[in-house]
């Protein structure tokens, strides 16, 4: 679906992929019926577990994942997050990660490689986890500022936002084809040196328009809009492109959607910063939803409150 956007820098593309994927069941390894694992026992094959989320009771012996790591109950508890009490025991890292602590990936993003996977079940191998971690070295204070709590939130809003603009990460493309044509703005002084059809939607939050790949790639050092292209080649600069919006452009609205997060704003305000024009104050409340939906989940899985201000 297309959408129209102001004709200045921030503004965004028209392209926008209403289609949200379902996340398919993932396999989970849990003790069987009668027997509880010792604590301290690792998981089988240190596959993740369902993550842990603060509204469920858990007896002794239930697991649950969090923060890249796999986790037993020593006895009944609720809400008491793991690694926060003692009655939790620590199984170990799981989803392939290594070594002690929440974030082994180097980068110190505060959202592990399991996480990811569980966050984008059926994504498309081009959106790499490596390729986001690679990106975030372009944007420092990304999911790097304030509390820790705010760290996570912010990554789950970014992360929500991109997740319903690609079906779940599955589109790297537009899909209207007939749409391509319509994104080069010829009265900008350069023009469209790849072609009148080049421009249309790529990446995470499916960048479009000739002015936006020239203040994106100016702003990253890359020549976008010579080489569009690169957005759908490069896994690292797809991620780059959708965090240069995050990071740097209010859109429709007020403040950028990194603003919105660190401030206090709420997840609302970066859904009016993305596509408030036709979604905000009851224009479209379903892809509303659709965003605060997934919002909510990754949020959960990362172990964290939604905070307030959901809706825009």
């Amino acid at each position: 679906m297309s959408r129209r956007m102001s004709r200045r820098l921030s503004r965004r593309m028209l392209a926008l992929v209403t289609g949200v994927c379902t996340a398919a069941g993932i396999a989970l390894f849990a003790p069987s019926a009668g027997a509880t694992a010792p604590a301290g026992a690792a998981v089988a094959a240190a596959d993740c577990v369902a993550p842990w989320s603060a509204s469920t009771v858990y007896t002794g012996g239930k697991t649950a994942s969090y923060n890249g790591r796999n986790w037993q109950a020593k006895w009944w508890t609720q809400n008491e997050r793991p690694g926060s009490s003692d009655v939790w025991a620590d199984q170990g890292a799981c989803g392939g990660g290594t070594g002690p602590g929440p974030n082994p990936d180097p980068s110190g993003f505060v959202v592990s490689e399991a996480q990811f996977n569980q966050m984008f079940p059926n994504r498309n191998p081009f959106y790499t986890y490596k390729g986001l971690t690679d990106a975030l070295s372009a944007f420092p204070a990304f999911a790097k500022t304030g509390s820790d709590t705010v760290k996570r939130q912010e990554a789950a809003a970014f992360l929500a936002n991109v997740s319903h603009e690609t079906g779940g990460l599955v589109h790297v493309v537009e899909q209207n084809q007939a749409n391509y044509p319509h994104y080069c703005d010829s009265s900008q002084p350069y023009g469209c040196p790849a072609g009148q059809a080049a421009y249309y939607g790529r990446g995470p939050i499916q960048l479009s328009w000739n002015f936006n790949y020239k203040a994106a790639g100016d702003a990253l050092g890359i020549d976008l809009l010579r080489d569009p292209y690169k957005v759908e080649r490069d896994p690292a600069v797809a991620w780059k492109t959708g965090l240069w919006y995050w990071n740097t452009q209010n859109g429709p609205g007020t403040m950028t959607p990194h603003n919105a997060m660190v401030n206090g704003a709420g997840f609302g305000q970066t859904i009016r910063s993305i596509n408030g024009a036709l979604e905000c104050d009851g224009r479209n409340p379903a892809q509303v939803q659709s965003r605060i939906g997934k919002y909510q989940s990754f949020t959960q899985i990362l172990g964290v409150p939604t905070g307030s201000n959901l809706s825009c």
